[in-house]
């Protein structure tokens, strides 16, 4: 199992908390809607994180 760092575990629940409480949008500047979707919320938080330079994994093919 690949291993995620500490601070992208941190962004992976922010985000997590923003999608149970409703809060989290998509898309450039969150103008493509509340997000309804689990893995949708897991993708945003990884992709975050990727750009903040935490370990990640890379992205599937």
């Amino acid at each position: 199992m690949t291993k995620y760092s500490k601070k992208a575990q941190d962004k992976i629940e922010t985000v997590m908390h923003e999608f149970k409480k409703g809060k989290l949008k998509s898309g450039k500047g969150g103008k493509g809607g509340v997000v309804k979707n689990r893995k949708q919320a897991i993708a945003i938080g990884l992709s975050e994180a990727r750009q903040e330079g935490d370990k990640v994994p890379k992205k599937n093919p």
